[in-house]
């Protein structure tokens, strides 16, 4: 396909569902790795802190600033190419660049040398899921949208689960006093060969994206009189619905906001309940694995069925409904008398998680013209991940070393999920009601477009 097709795609045929799907899978495999070589870190905090001699806002640095920095800037340049250029090298490249990068972690001496590395893997997973929301709403009708992408946000819960049972093996590993040999690198720790293992499976990955069919771009015209795509356009776009989307931002800003403030989970567990990290790895993966992908599945089946009846707004409310199951857990977690009571705080945590991050893009894609899908989906991250990486672990870690001291740090992380997300429950009926004046908008311009008669 070359990039002058963009045009031309809007009454072709969707690819089979073979087709489709094995794209959406693979789709999905990248974004498990990109979760692994994401979380790998959080797991291995306590002997990266050691060896590099680090403190708990360096730690915290690395853990948001250090990977959110590019991740999220150079979401929009890269959504702008996913609207223009071919999106399956765009993804290629980018799988191959964070997972070099996550293999060079486990080469850094120093806080310098792991901060270019983290902020490495932010560029190149800033790549794929503008690109990658793009093409699935290229292959799957409006109404059809919900299963592949709750499948692909099952990566979050996959890839952290994996990392989690990585790491965890390694950890046990090095316990037993094992030591690695690498050619070039001689004797290293075993966090280091952690970083190396879970990072040049994405190498290989990313060939697969070079030979692999871009599917045929579908230009919907909306009738808004913002058609051309360009960044510009985009931002004059978006500009004019300003109060909708900042208010929409706020749910899933809050929900990474949550989500990145447990990297800090093993060390709180290990300084409050005496969890060996391991232990927490391996029971972390369990839940995730229990409860997530059950989780994300059945609201993206609820997404579509509600959908195909004409309740367009069922995205949203499914987000909603998650807030009430994530914020009370979030601040509850490090508060409880016992590691084990924290993990059923933890199960109910991550259907809220879930339940949001399933149906987050779906029900952005329902206000977005076809020509600014991968800016607005890019914008859609860069605000999530600004948000819950800068605000998340680095707060965490300002209050631990600040507030509460190293030995107080579940408060530190008990506060975001309470200071974040009171504000987001007092908005929620101004949101749905902006969602609802936008979407009926959106969908009568269409129909105008299309020549149908519009709707009140």
């Amino acid at each position: 396909m070359t990039d002058s097709t963009a045009a031309t795609g809007k009454h072709a045929p969707y690819p089979t569902p073979t087709v489709a799907w094995t794209m959406v899978i693979l789709l999905t495999l990248a974004y498990i790795l990109s979760f692994v070589d994401r979380y790998i870190l959080s797991l291995l905090v306590e002997p990266i802190k050691a060896d590099l001699e680090l403190t708990d806002t360096q730690i915290g640095l690395l853990l948001g600033p250090a990977f959110a920095l590019f991740y999220a800037t150079m979401g929009l340049p890269f959504g702008w190419l996913a609207d223009k250029k071919r999106r399956t090298w765009i993804v290629g490249f980018g799988i191959a660049l964070w997972s070099a990068a996550t293999a060079f972690s486990g080469v850094a001496k120093n806080f310098g040398h792991m901060f270019l590395a983290r902020m490495s893997v932010g560029v190149g997973e800033a790549t794929l899921s503008p690109c990658a929301m793009s093409m699935i709403a290229d292959s799957f009708p409006k109404e059809e949208r919900g299963k592949p992408i709750a499948v692909y946000s099952t990566a979050m819960s996959l890839g952290a689960a994996a990392a989690s049972f990585v790491g965890a093996a390694i950890l046990t590993w090095a316990k037993s006093g094992a030591e690695v040999s690498l050619p070039l690198l001689g004797i290293v720790a075993p966090w280091q060969f952690a970083f190396i293992v879970v990072g040049l499976p994405g190498l290989l990955l990313s060939a697969l994206f070079f030979i692999m069919r871009e599917p045929v771009r579908r230009q919907v015209i909306t009738g808004t009189g913002d058609e051309s795509g360009s960044f510009g356009e985009m931002l004059r776009y978006v500009g004019k619905r300003w109060a909708t989307y900042l208010s929409f931002m706020t749910i899933f800003s809050l929900m990474t906001i949550i989500a990145y403030s447990h990297g800090w989970n093993p060390a709180m567990f290990s300084r409050t309940w005496g969890w060996s990290a391991e232990q927490y790895a391996i029971t972390n993966a369990i839940i995730l694995i229990a409860v997530a992908p059950v989780t994300i599945n059945v609201a993206g089946w609820l997404s579509d069925k509600m959908s195909s009846k004409g309740k367009s707004e069922t995205p949203l409310l499914i987000a909603m409904l998650g807030v009430f199951f994530l914020v009370p857990t979030g601040v509850a977690i490090p508060l409880m008398p016992s590691g084990e009571l924290a993990f059923v705080m933890i199960a109910f945590n991550t259907v809220g998680l879930a339940m949001i991050s399933a149906v987050g893009v779906t029900a952005l894609l329902n206000i977005v013209p076809s020509t600014m899908r991968g800016q607005i989906v890019a914008l859609y991250y860069m605000c999530m991940s600004i948000a819950g990486l800068m605000l998340g672990p680095t707060s965490v870690g300002l209050l631990s070393d600040y507030v509460f001291g190293a030995e107080g740090l579940r408060y530190a992380v008990s506060l975001p999920a309470l200071i974040f997300g009171i504000p987001v429950f007092l908005l929620m009926p101004t949101i749905l009601r902006l969602y609802r004046r936008e979407l009926a908008a959106f969908d009568a311009a269409e129909q105008a477009a299309e020549g149908a008669p519009k709707v009140a």
